[in-house]
C-alpha cells in the first residue's frame, strides 16, 4: 500500500518517526515534506498529499500538523477528499467504516507515536460499509 505523507513543522518529528517505523513493511510512505523543523505553512504540504491521492498516485494520505485541525480543514476543501482527524480507536474505525476517509490526520504536538500507529492499524484493518453510508457520503462532494 502506498501512502503519501506530509506535515508542517509542528508535525515534522512525528512524520519522521512514522516513516522510520514503516520502513521495510508493506506500507510505503511517500514523503511529501516538510523536510525540517523550520516554520512553514501547512496548506502547502496538504495540497501535495491531496494531489497524490486525487491523481491515484497514492492509495491514501496521512497529514500531520501541530493539532491536526488545520490539515483537516484544508484537505476537506477538495472535492473527492474525505479527511478525518483520528483521535481515538473508535474514530479510526468509524472514519473508514462510516466515512470512507481517504486521508487521515494527526496532531504532532497532541498525539504519541504509539497511539498514531495503533490508529493507522485500526483504520487499515476495517472495511468501508458502502451499502449503509454511500448515500450520505455522496452528499459530501458539493
Amino acid at each position: 500500500m502506498k501512502i503519501a505523507i506530509g506535515s508542517d513543522h509542528g508535525g515534522f518529528e512525528l512524520k519522521q518517526e512514522l516513516i522510520e517505523h514503516y520502513k521495510g513493511s508493506d506500507i510505503e510512505l511517500v514523503d511529501e515534506g516538510t523536510y525540517s523543523l523550520e516554520r512553514c505553512d501547512y496548506p502547502d504540504y496538504a495540497r501535495k498529499v491531496v494531489d497524490k491521492v486525487l491523481k491515484g498516485e497514492a492509495d491514501k494520505g496521512i497529514l500531520i500538523c501541530g493539532t491536526g485541525i488545520g490539515m483537516t480543514l484544508i484537505a476537506n476543501r477538495f472535492k473527492g477528499i474525505r479527511a478525518a482527524l483520528l483521535y481515538s480507536e473508535f474514530a479510526a474505525q468509524a472514519a473508514k467504516e462510516h466515512n470512507n476517509a481517504n486521508i487521515i490526520v494527526f496532531g504532532g504536538r497532541t498525539m504519541s507515536k504509539e497511539d498514531v500507529i495503533r490508529y493507522i492499524s485500526i483504520f487499515n484493518s476495517v472495511k468501508y460499509l458502502d451499502g449503509t453510508y454511500e448515500i450520505r457520503n455522496k452528499k459530501l462532494d458539493v
